[in-house]
C-alpha cells in the first residue's frame, strides 16, 4: 500500500513492485490522477491495482480511507508512507495544523496507527532536508510563525525519522524503516514557478532512481536491516542527531497522538 502514488516516486515504486508480481494498492488525493496512475501500473504489470482516495490535509479523509482499507484487507505486508507536500506560504489545514507537518507527518502517523494491527512492515519517505528542521513537539504549529517553506518542510521530515525510530520501539511487530530518496524531479513543488523550473533544468534524480530504496526496503530481508533505520541509496545512513533522539521521538509520539486523537 503506497500513499502519494499518483505520481513521482510513489508511482515509480508501485510500477516496479507490480512488475515483480506484488499486489499494490495506490493512495492519492486527486481522483483523475489516481485513475491515470492505476492505468499506468496496469500497462506495466498486466494487473490493475485497487485505489483509495484521501487528502492528507483533511484528517477525516484519512480516517474514512483507513476504514475502507480495513474492510478490504486483513493484512498489509508493506505500508509505504510516501505522500508529501511543501507549502510555499503559511497554510493552516481544516484540522488546525500547518500544512507540511500535517500532510507529511500527522496524517501518515494517523494512518499507521489505524492500520498498525494489519501492517507487517512500514517504509517512510523521509528526506535529507530534515537537517533544516527545528521540531518542537509541544508546538507543532511553530513553523507558522516567521514562516520559511524549507524549514517547515525540514521540520516535517525530521518528524518522519523520529516517528520511524519510535514506531520501531513501540511496535516490534511492525518492521519500521525510513529513507532519503535524493532530490527527485517530480510534480513536487509545482505550485512554485522557481521550484518547477529547477525541477526541469537542474540535474535531479529520476522518479525511478528515487524509488529504488523504497522498493529495496519493501523487499529486503529483515535480518539485513536495522529497526528504525534511516537509509539512502539502499545503504544505512546516520541522520542528524536531533532526528534520532529517542527522548524527542517519544515526546513527538505523545504530542502527535493527542493531535490526531489516537491513544498515546
Amino acid at each position: 500500500m503506497i500513499t502519494g502514488a499518483s505520481s513521482g516516486i510513489g508511482l515509480a515504486a508501485a510500477t516496479s513492485l507490480a512488475r515483480r508480481g506484488d499486489q499494490v494498492v495506490l493512495v492519492g488525493r486527486d481522483p483523475a490522477r489516481l485513475r491515470a496512475a492505476a492505468d499506468e501500473v496496469r500497462e506495466a504489470s498486466g494487473e490493475r491495482p485497487e485505489v483509495f482516495r484521501a487528502d492528507f490535509a483533511v484528517l477525516d479523509d484519512v480516517r474514512q480511507m483507513a476504514e475502507r482499507v480495513r474492510a478490504a484487507y486483513d493484512r498489509i505486508d508493506v505500508l509505504a508512507n510516501n505522500a508529501g507536500a511543501i507549502a510555499l506560504q503559511p497554510i493552516t489545514t481544516v484540522d488546525g495544523f500547518e500544512l507540511s507537518i500535517q500532510a507529511n507527518h500527522l496524517a501518515p502517523f494517523l494512518l499507521a496507527n489505524l492500520l498498525a494491527d494489519r501492517v507487517r512492515r512500514m517504509v517512510v519517505t523521509a528526506s535529507g532536508a530534515h537537517r533544516s528542521g527545528s521540531l518542537d513537539p509541544e508546538n507543532l504549529n511553530a513553523p507558522l510563525h516567521r514562516y520559511r517553506p524549507l524549514s517547515a518542510y525540514g521540520t516535517s521530515k525530521q518528524a518522519n525519522i523520529l516517528f520511524t525510530v519510535e514506531a520501531a520501539r513501540r511496535w516490534p511487530q511492525v518492521e519500521s524503516y525510513c529513507f532519503h530518496p535524493g532530490v527527485v524531479r517530480t510534480r513536487f513543488g509545482n505550485d512554485s514557478r522557481l521550484v518547477s523550473l529547477g525541477m526541469r533544468v537542474l540535474p535531479f534524480r529520476s522518479a525511478a532512481k528515487g524509488a529504488q530504496t523504497l522498493v529495496w526496503l519493501a523487499n529486503q530481508d529483515q535480518s539485513r536491516l536495522r529497526p528504525g533505520g534511516y537509509y539512502f541509496d539502499c545503504r544505512p545512513r546516520r541522520p542528524w542527531p536531533k532526528a534520532a533522539d529517542p527522548r524527542l521521538a517519544a515526546r513527538l509520539w505523545t504530542a502527535s497522538a493527542a493531535a490526531v486523537g489516537v491513544p498515546g
